[in-house]
């Protein structure tokens, strides 16, 4: 009998900001199999707020069959456990026995599934936040927060409300699907993420909720991270029906897990967003209140918490400086191709030394959820210092800079970190980002060889747990 007919293998999905991934690893090694990325290209302009960021949750759903379907048949029907996880906070919303439907090729979101409204969202301003009730919670609320949005559908959209009587995140909808579930759950990872959840007694706050008009029919059931959501209802593109469904997790989480060593590393992660996290120690409870620091404490797994520092600005900030300059080579007539102003500005970048007469940058131009107001500033400019170089590096610096203002070299010596473990595509792509993380907090930057980095790779692992 052939070596792949005794194969236990694990399916890992990551419902990601702009992409998609599935990845196949082995049980027992947890060497990965095969891998399958497909972009999601989801954006979906609102027509009701400026600052909103809708996703086109049925084009989600198809990238994911998508890259299922690129896997390998002979893997597929080896699948015995599915992990799933993606980008948390977010909310998609979604009416019983009316979301999903099947056709020969896999399941289907449909047009009666409201967008996902992400974690991008904006449309939650200081002053509605101010307005809602302060949570039993030791984490923060923020616009784009699953609870906050909808509390702001249940003020200014209450007819759009009442279509539905279902709510999760992205991936809490697509584990619903898979598993034909009538009612969706959740893990504390996702629960945590939304607002409204006290992660140390592990109950949203319903009666602060109630009392303020919020629309708690649609808080899901909460699991732990280890649990199982549900079966697999029917064969899916040769996976087996029945295969068991893991409840869905955070992408944050995911992407730590496959990165760690031991408790001395912490994970930098930097794609769309950047986040510096590590594992507290065994025993730590986080502080009763939501305070100002930068610093949050998110669930874990086998009940610890991560230590973790969520930038808004990551990779998002690079690409919204290759669109305006790609925007200015049209306005000048010349056209230059995008992948043509990455290459360049990052030779520049890598060619260029900043000194005290250069160039600064604040980059925070999607804010921070500890300091939501701030803006995005360019200083210290003079005629000879604005070339594509040196600002290209400014930039660059000024990323890993208001990281290390949210998450200090100090904090991580005291908590006896001793190597960062890096990942996101930001990052791997970029040596000038790794160069000014190495600079600026000495400590040794590496990378895993295999690219196991990620948060479907997470997924796959956590779901042998």
């Amino acid at each position: 009998m052939a070596r792949n007919e005794h194969r236990d293998l694990v399916l890992g999905i990551d419902i990601g900001t702009t992409s998609v991934k599935a990845t196949i690893i082995e049980k027992s090694t947890k060497h990965i199999v095969q891998t399958q990325c497909r972009p999601t290209s989801a954006e979906h302009g609102s027509d009701v707020d400026v600052q909103a960021n809708e996703q086109c949750s049925q084009r989600i759903c198809t990238a994911l069959q998508h890259a299922v379907s690129m896997l390998k048949k002979d893997h597929l029907i080896h699948v015995k456990t599915i992990g799933v996880c993606g980008q948390m906070h977010g909310v998609v919303l979604w009416k019983s026995g009316e979301a999903w439907t099947r056709n020969n090729f896999g399941r289907c979101c449909t047009d009666k599934t409201s967008q996902l409204f992400t974690w991008q969202d904006g449309r939650c301003s200081r002053a509605f936040l101010e307005t809602l009730p302060t949570p039993d919670s030791h984490l923060r609320l923020s616009t784009g927060h699953g609870c906050a949005t909808l509390f702001w559908l249940q003020r200014h959209r209450p007819e759009f409300l009442e279509k539905f009587d279902r709510a999760g995140t992205i991936h809490d909808f697509i584990v619903a699907m898979l598993c034909e579930l009538d009612k969706p759950v959740m893990s504390t990872h996702n629960a945590a993420s939304w607002g409204y959840y006290n992660t140390v007694t592990s109950e949203w706050n319903k009666e602060i909720l109630s009392k303020h008009g919020f629309p708690v029919r649609l808080l899901p059931a909460v699991y732990r991270p280890d649990s199982v959501a549900g079966k697999l209802s029917e064969e899916w593109y040769g996976i087996l029906q029945g295969t068991v469904v893991k409840v869905a997790l955070g992408d944050l989480q995911c992407s730590v897990m496959p990165a760690l060593r031991d408790d001395h590393d912490a994970v930098l992660n930097m794609s769309t967003s950047a986040q510096l996290s590590f594992i507290m120690p065994m025993g730590f409870s986080p502080p009763p209140r939501a305070t100002l620091s930068p610093i949050e404490y998110f669930p874990y797994f086998q009940g610890r918490y991560l230590a973790v520092a969520a930038s808004l600005n990551g990779g998002n900030v690079l690409a919204a400086f290759v669109r305006m300059l790609q925007q200015w080579t049209h306005e000048l007539g010349l056209g230059v191709p995008e992948n043509k102003i990455w290459e360049k500005i990052l030779m520049l970048a890598a060619e260029t030394e900043l000194n005290g007469n250069d160039v600064t940058v604040v980059p925070t131009i999607y804010g921070e959820r500890h300091a939501p107001e701030g803006k995005m500033s360019v200083c210290n400019i003079t005629s000879q210092n604005v070339t594509l170089g040196k600002v290209s590096r400014a930039l660059c610096h000024s990323l890993i800079s208001n990281l290390r203002s949210m998450m200090s070299q100090e904090v991580l010596r005291r908590s006896d970190v001793r190597r960062i473990v890096g990942s996101g595509t930001a990052l791997l792509k970029n040596r000038v980002l790794q160069e000014e993380f190495e600079s600026q907090y000495g400590l040794p930057l590496v990378f895993d060889e295999q690219g196991s980095t990620d948060a479907a790779m997470g997924a796959a692992m956590a779901a042998i747990l």
